[in-house]
């Protein structure tokens, strides 16, 4: 545990980090593979924004305490676990000694890795026992034994790739309607792709939920303010951001930053 005293927790100022972009049979499956390990004592803290990366975390040192869309309390310790889509920011805490593995799965790619509903992790994380039974057992134990992260990469390409071979491919309706989103950068009305599928809006958020675990509404949402993220990491002034993604105005940008980021476009870039 950190100090008492420490109350201002900041970012993690020692650790190793190694990543692998997954192979060209992964793709459009699996955005990312990292392995993280912290080497220094502390209370760390780190606050994500909603994303559209579904994590799987195999964990080989302390648990992260971890909360949606608050600060994490001394009942919100994880370990390994899979964790859903969430429309709001994510606050991490560590304290040093904190080391694993994570996948980041692409909603469509999650929904036929997990085999199931991706309701049952929407703003949730589930255990890695819950979700993969005796195959997480095992594969934590391999990944735990390996020498070194290439090694433990090769482990977990292999499970990925075993475990999507039995899974269910998203339906096509909902791939297209995903593949909109993301090509009009979440500004595409949600009535113009459900006329394009031939569904109804209603039909469309029910069916869009159980494979991807938010509705496109959401989804749109999301995919706007990462979109707004990567302009600003690229320079853009935030009036002309606003007007780029699709935000009716700056306030509207600004309202949709609290509420998804956790802090206003200013907050943001200073924390960055």
């Amino acid at each position: 545990m950190a100090d008492a005293q420490d109350s201002r927790p900041g970012m993690p100022t020692a650790f190793e980090m190694a990543g692998r972009t997954p192979s060209a049979a992964l793709a459009r499956l699996v955005s990312r593979i990292v392995g993280y390990r912290e080497t220094e004592r502390g209370h760390f803290r780190q606050v994500e924004a909603a994303s559209l990366d579904v994590p799987l975390i195999i964990s080989f040192g302390d648990p992260f305490a971890i909360a949606l869309g608050r600060a994490p309390g001394g009942n919100d310790r994880y370990g390994s676990f899979a964790a859903g889509l969430f429309a709001g920011p994510v606050t991490i805490d560590s304290f040093g000694a904190s080391s694993c593995i994570q996948i980041n799965f692409t909603p469509l790619g999650a929904r036929r890795f997990f085999r199931m509903p991706m309701t049952e992790l929407t703003d949730r994380m589930v255990p890695l026992d819950d979700v993969l039974g005796a195959e997480g057992t095992a594969l934590r134990e391999a990944l735990g034994n390996a020498p070194d992260w290439e090694g433990r990469f090769d482990i977990a390409e292999a499970f990925i790739l075993q475990r999507l071979a039995g899974g269910n491919a998203p339906s096509p309706e909902i791939a297209w309607a995903f593949d909109r989103i993301a090509a009009t950068g979440g500004r595409a009305r949600v009535a113009s792709i459900a006329q394009g599928i031939g569904w109804s809006r209603k039909h469309l958020a029910r069916r869009f939920a159980d494979e991807v675990g938010l509705g496109p509404k959401s989804v749109s949402r999301i995919v706007r303010l990462n979109r707004a993220i990567v302009a600003a990491r690229g320079g853009s002034r935030w009036a002309g951001i606003a007007a780029d993604c699709g935000y009716a105005d700056q306030a509207h940008m600004v309202r949709e930053f609290r509420e998804l980021a956790g802090t206003s476009p200013a907050g943001w870039a200073a924390a960055g």
